[in-house]
Order: C-alpha cells, then sequence, then structure tokens
C-alpha cells in the first residue's frame, strides 16, 4: 500500500523529534571525558560500616598517583556524587583516582553517612573503619600514593569528612568539609541536630583536643583543610564552619585570625591560615547566599565543573579549588 505524504510527514516529524530527545539527553547528562566509568568493587576488606564502594579511574592512570576519597550527603548515592561533583574532570585532568563511599537506607533512614554515632565514628570502628579500608585496597591495587590521600565530603558526607581527618591524620594528607561539621561535635542522633540547627560553641583548644583525642596519638603533621560554607544555609547553619575553623587551626597551633582573604567568583571569599612555614595550612571558603549544598559551576572553562541538581548549587566550583590547595595540579 502507498505511504500518502500525511503518513511521510508524520513519521520524518516523529524521527526528528526522537532524535532531538536523544541529543538533549546526550548533552544534559553528566559527562567524562574520559571513557572510564564508576565501578563497583567488592572484596575491600572486612567492611564493618557496611558501606558500598565505588571507584573512578581514569584511563592511563600512573602508578603512585594521589587518591580522593568523596562522600556523598543525605538522600545521595555514590553515583549521584560522581555526576555532579566534578571530580572525574579533574582526576581526569590531573590523573588521580576517586573513590566514592556509598551508604544506604539499611544504615541509616535518610541514607546519611553516621557521622554522629560512636560505633561509627570511632577510629578502628564502623563506617570509619570502612572507608579506612576502602584506602588500604586503592593502595594496593591502584597504586594509590599513600602519602597524598585526601577526602573531602558534602554535608553528612563532610561530616565524615571531619570524622575521618580526626581518627586518621596518619592517613588523610587534606580534606575538605563541604556544608558539614566539626569533628567530635555530636554523640548521638539529639546532638546531632543540635549541632546542624544551632551549632555548638567550644573554645578552639576544646575542639582541638576532640581531634587529638581520636587520632589514636597521632602528634603531627596534621591533614590540610580546606572548610567550604554557604551563609544562606540552614540545614547545617554557618556557625559550623566558625567552630571547624576554630578546630584546625587549634589542631594546628596556629592563628585562627586569617593572613589573607581574596575574593573568588560566586561571591565566594577565601580566608587562608598559614602554618609556620607560610604554607596554607587551613582555608575557608565562604559562599555569600548560598544555601545548604555543595558549590558547583556548570561549564567547559578550566576552572567550571559539575552539573546542578539536589544539593548541587551553581556557585563556584569548589572541586577545582579543593584540588589547587592539596596540589593534586602539581602546584605543590
Amino acid at each position: 500500500m502507498a505511504v500518502s505524504d500525511r503518513t511521510r510527514s508524520f513519521r520524518l516529524r516523529f524521527l526528528w523529534a526522537a532524535l532531538v530527545a536523544l541529543l538533549i539527553q546526550m548533552v544534559g547528562a553528566p559527562q567524562s571525558a574520559s571513557a572510564a566509568g564508576l565501578t563497583q568493587v567488592t572484596g575491600f576488606g572486612s567492611n564493618p560500616g557496611n558501606l558500598g564502594m565505588y571507584a573512578y579511574l581514569p584511563d592511563g592512570l600512573p602508578s603512585g598517583a594521589p587518591l580522593v576519597v568523596a562522600l556523598h550527603g543525605c538522600t545521595q548515592s555514590a553515583t549521584d556524587y560522581y555526576g555532579h561533583s566534578g571530580w572525574p574532570k579533574f582526576a581526569d585532568a590531573d590523573d588521580f583516582a576517586v573513590v566514592f563511599p556509598q551508604t544506604t537506607a539499611v544504615n541509616n533512614i535518610s541514607s546519611c553517612f553516621n557521622w554522629f554515632q560512636p560505633g561509627d565514628y570511632t577510629r578502628g570502628q564502623g563506617e570509619a573503619l570502612s572507608v579506612r579500608q576502602m584506602v588500604a585496597y586503592a593502595i594496593a591495587h591502584y597504586g594509590s600514593d599513600p602519602r597524598r590521600v585526601y577526602v573531602t565530603g558534602l554535608s553528612a558526607g563532610g561530616a565524615m569528612t571531619a570524622v575521618l581527618l580526626a581518627d586518621y591524620p596518619d592517613v588523610f594528607a587534606g580534606g575538605a568539609i563541604d556544608s558539614g561539621i566539626p569533628a567530635g561535635c555530636a554523640t548521638s542522633l539529639i546532638n546531632a541536630t543540635t549541632c546542624q540547627y544551632t551549632a555548638v560553641n567550644k573554645t578552639p583548644a576544646a575542639w582541638g583536643n576532640l581531634v587529638r583525642n581520636a587520632s589514636g596519638g597521632w602528634t603531627g603533621p596534621w591533614p590540610r583543610v580546606a572548610i567550604w560554607h554557604g551563609t544562606g544555609d540552614t540545614t547545617v547553619v554557618p556557625a559550623n564552619a566558625t567552630e571547624s575553623r576554630d578546630q584546625w587551626t587549634n589542631v594546628w597551633g596556629i592563628s585562627n585570625t586569617p593572613s589573607s582573604t581574596s575574593a573568588l567568583p560566586g561571591n565566594t571569599t577565601r580566608a587562608v591560615y598559614p602554618d609556620a612555614g607560610g604554607r596554607p595550612a587551613v582555608e575557608t571558603y565562604t559562599v555569600s547566599g548560598m544555601a545548604h549544598g555543595l558549590a558547583v559551576d556548570p561549564g567547559s572553562g578550566a576552572e567550571q565543573c559539575g552539573t546542578t541538581g539536589a544539593y548541587y548549587l551553581d556557585r563556584i566550583c569548589s572541586s577545582y579549588y579543593t584540588a589547587r590547595f592539596w596540589g593534586l595540579d602539581g602546584s605543590l
């Protein structure tokens, strides 16, 4: 039967619409410059915290490369953080591996890391030990440099980042706490809500002692710590960033008054707290007006990264500045 002009026109319009939809899907989906992808890893240790391990390894990753551990926030997953945070872009550019730990509703009803639960935040136990085992696996199987291991995370992942830096300063050379909470702030779920919504005020020495006590007797060198927070955050109030700054400057034995401040994109102010040799030991990044989330800056520019989504906010590429602070671009 002959195909009418009307039918042929309909089919052409349908095929064109399908092609456009496919192109939109391809452009809109988070993409990596590398052919590598996110891979689940099993058998990385005894895993007492019942966490999942996911790894991103750039193509041709050399032995002796740095390692970044990136922890998602509540209601998120390793795949979310991989797709939105921008870390794969810089892993490709600067040659380092990224491990994305993942928790689930089995561990916590909101899929939060249990940064406030003693069985999970104590060195050698629970979720903290599971992440430590992931690091050991990466060093053994990917050839990651044990002297250049870093950890970062958002919200509950940021709070767990602070915990890991306190528990394992012998493992992590640096960290970045994004919209997070100081180490040792809470010892129960009730305490945790107080830390989140009103913050806990302690002296710098009291905060520093919580880290020293958690570390298993470590005396240094201490991790270099970046602290990111939005001034419009009502989920984890910005006072937590001030307390985190006091905690880590005290651990380092340095002043909590910055040696310098500078303006960055996205209405962001960077403050620098150097060590005795003048090298930045702690930095704070205050994003004016930003709500609760991770700062990203979608685009193809060298200083841009990530994609927007729930708790991924279009301001500035925090991953870019964090990677430079740690020296992952070879600048340090």
